[in-house]
């Protein structure tokens, strides 16, 4: 059995920060690490503005929370998951917790439960605050989770005008990515080489899986998807920098891809060496 669908998770969700709409496909990514026994959404579900969640919480098994705010301007749903999840931590019911928020508030309550051995996966919007993210063992951006089958859905109930508006906006997301993309190459370059480096054996070769856990530890965020790449291993091969070899590991039929970084070989001279001068006797 896969060992992460034996994980029990709290998926504590943060309904006035985060939008309705990724709902869907957020609930099948938390299923790639563990099975999210409890679902409770916080806010003040008195706000039209969280009417859009309605509909989600019958159709996802969310439970929710009330949260009334009581005073203007702040999210009222934050003591009330800090409460649960501290609640949830001390019963010991679950191996690790997502929380789905991008509220920097939330931050030294990751910290206290990865702390307590728990794995914590974070998963906001890009607009997320760094300190959040780093405190989390995994971070998932929102954006990412979006796939064409959303877009053409919004195409569907929009009208031709509409429609228009999100190629448009298609287009623009596209170009941005491809910027961000080309500035942070280098570094994510960087990073991946010197992982390698850190975990390899004397030959320099280190598995895909052991090279992905790693990255993640130390930069929670990583994901190839936010550079428009489906797999790690895909990923990798496009930035053309490193070598692979696929190995059947004892008696398993299934091929396991190891990585490591290209040697780089060093130029021949082909300036011709200079005749040795012959001292002649006078």
């Amino acid at each position: 059995m896969n060992e992460a669908s034996e994980k029990n998770l709290a998926v504590l969700i943060d309904a006035e920060n985060i939008s309705h709409r990724y709902i869907r496909n957020m609930l099948l990514e938390i299923t790639r690490y563990g099975t999210p026994n409890i679902k409770r959404i916080y806010g003040d579900w008195t706000k039209t503005e969280l009417m859009g969640w309605k509909n989600s919480l019958l159709k996802y098994a969310l439970t929710p929370v009330q949260q009334y705010e009581y005073t203007t301007g702040k999210n009222s749903s934050d003591s009330a998951m800090i409460i649960d999840a501290m609640d949830i931590l001390y019963t010991g019911s679950v191996d690790g917790f997502c929380l789905v928020t991008s509220d920097s508030d939330f931050t030294r309550l990751a910290v206290r439960l990865r702390e307590s051995g728990k794995t914590v996966y974070g998963i906001g919007e890009k607009k997320t605050p760094t300190p959040f993210i780093a405190s989390c063992s995994k971070f998932i951006y929102l954006e990412i989770l979006e796939n064409e089958d959303d877009a053409e859905d919004a195409e569907d109930t929009s009208g031709n005008g509409a429609s228009k508006d999100v190629h448009q906006e298609k287009q623009v997301k596209k170009a941005s990515e491809e910027k961000v993309f080309s500035s942070v190459t280098k570094q994510i370059k960087n990073l991946l080489k010197n992982t390698i480096n850190d975990i390899a054996d004397d030959d320099g070769w280190t598995s895909l899986s052991a090279l992905g856990t790693s990255i993640s530890k130390k930069k929670p965020e990583f994901d190839s998807r936010n550079y428009g790449f489906p797999r790690l291993s895909s990923f990798l091969k496009s930035l053309n920098i490193f070598e692979f070899e696929n190995r059947s590991i004892g008696s398993s039929k299934n091929k396991h891809i190891y990585i490591r970084n290209k040697v780089e070989s060093k130029p021949t001279s082909t300036k011709a060496a200079a005749p040795k001068s012959a001292n002649k006797k006078k």
